[in-house]
């Protein structure tokens, strides 16, 4: 039977078992990459996905590994693993992990996560019981194994998520160490969005005679995005921030920048705006992370402010637009970064803000997805004020005045004086009458520039 012709879980040969569970969770016609994979990983073989998030692999890679598991129940002797799934961050190993336990829910598997930032004791415990399925951050994997806690000379099936987020990481070296320690006789599964040389080069090591998936060319964006560009200054890029959010077409938005401090700050200048956001990066507890992921999951917090190694995980439906506050270092990061809209069939947007200093990323960004991304620049005199919505809707909100966000009440600004809009922490005139309010912060003070320095990228320690 050929691929294309495969268009319902139900003529890709999974067991009753899984498609009950699939019905449950609402699933009847499989994505393209779960098309190609799932026949071909029900064989035995080994596989090769290029693929993005958002394009199910969880799912392409779950449900066999879940079938083979049934296929040959037995229980898993202590300590060890009959399923090893590798993720770069906390945040995907743990989605990853209520995948398996959402599709095997009438299997009786044994899943785990064993990820950093939390208490060894419990982890211990799990791993001490045996598993069918382990899901792991490398470092955190490591610390068990020194410590002699799990052994993986039982493990069947292996897969490696997002293997180039891996290399960014600096995480190539454990994985290797790691895969050292698995017999050489098992199922291999590797996933990368894209394939830069080392990628590739632990690919080759790692499979053998592989079938290769690829879903989306390699550093492309997601043609349902509607992608703008920003042209404005650094120090009045949280007010073009506010009046973006504030549009009643934007809803649940990720806000990437560049450093942890930069989404802490971004976080508190919305948040005095009446706008209610949260920031999730590597300085923040797993709690801390867990409960802004929830509140965004949930609607109570619309905004997400991220960094790209904490968001590199977040696979929220129902995302409808990504906003770059600042530009990636990296190129690559970018198609990720926007990759988080437009999931599931949806349309989305991203909106990135972009200022002198940043133009070079801008140009390299344009040049790897090789296409220009429409501009406007916000400091030239004709430039359309951002409260006339594109498209032909009405400006702003209701009677054309901004909306505010997560309960907020709406801006009430009185041009004819120019007082500041009430709940805003600007002062000076409103933004929607063509003049642009004084840059402050919650507390009235001018802010400090953020975009006039580069710091270097968030380090790799936090997906431990």
């Amino acid at each position: 039977m050929k691929v294309e012709s495969l268009t319902q879980f139900t003529d890709l040969g999974l067991v009753e078992t899984l498609l009950r569970a699939l019905r449950e969770e609402g699933y009847t016609t499989p994505t393209p990459i779960q098309a190609q994979s799932i026949p071909t990983l029900l064989q035995g073989r080994d596989l090769l996905g290029i693929a993005q998030t958002g394009t199910g692999k969880t799912a392409a890679f779950a449900l066999p590994i879940i079938q083979r598991l049934i296929a040959n129940p037995r229980r898993p002797e202590p300590g060890s693993v009959r399923a090893l799934v590798l993720a770069p961050t906390r945040e995907l190993a743990a989605q990853i992990a209520e995948s398996f336990r959402a599709y095997g829910r009438f299997a009786r598997i044994q899943v785990a996560c064993i990820v950093g930032g939390v208490s060894l004791g419990p982890q211990r415990q799990a791993l001490a019981r045996g598993l069918d399925v382990l899901v792991a951050t490398p470092g955190r994997l490591l610390d068990h194994m020194s410590n002699g806690a799990v052994r993986l000379d039982r493990t069947e099936v292996v897969v490696l998520d997002e293997a180039d987020h891996m290399l960014d990481l600096g995480f190539v070296v454990p994985i290797r160490k790691i895969l050292a320690k698995l017999p050489k006789e098992r199922q291999n599964l590797f996933f990368s969005a894209t394939m830069p040389k080392e990628i590739a080069g632990l690919a080759g090591d790692m499979l053998r005679n592989p079938v290769q998936v690829s879903v989306t060319p390699v550093a492309t964006t997601a043609e349902r995005i509607r992608q703008e560009v920003y042209h404005v200054e650094s120090t009045r890029k949280r007010d073009l921030l506010v009046e973006l959010l504030r549009r009643p077409e934007v809803k649940r938005t990720i806000v990437f920048t560049r450093t942890k401090r930069g989404a802490d700050k971004v976080a508190q200048y919305l948040t005095a705006a009446e706008i209610s956001a949260a920031a999730i990066h590597g300085n923040k507890s797993q709690n801390q992370r867990e409960r802004a992921l929830d509140s965004f999951r949930g609607g109570s917090c619309p905004v997400l402010v991220a960094t790209d190694i904490a968001a590199r995980g977040i696979d929220v439906d129902g995302v409808t637009h990504v906003v770059n506050f600042e530009l990636p270092d990296v190129a690559e990061s970018y198609v990720h970064r926007i990759g988080r809209t437009a999931r599931a069939g949806a349309d989305g947007a991203a909106f990135t803000l972009c200022d002198d200093e940043e133009r070079h990323l801008l140009r390299a960004i344009e040049k790897l997805t090789r296409q220009s991304i429409p501009a406007t620049d916000r400091r030239q005199p004709g430039a359309r004020p951002l409260s006339e919505a594109p498209r032909g809707a009405a400006p702003g909100g209701r009677n054309g005045k901004p909306q505010g966000r997560g309960g907020a009440k709406p801006a009430q600004g009185k041009p004819a004086n120019g007082k500041p809009a009430h709940g805003r922490p600007a002062q000076g005139k409103p933004a929607h009458g063509g003049q642009r309010p004084a840059h402050a912060n919650a507390g009235g003070r001018p802010a400090r520039n953020d975009g006039n320095r580069r710091p270097a990228r968030e380090a790799g320690g936090f997906s431990r």
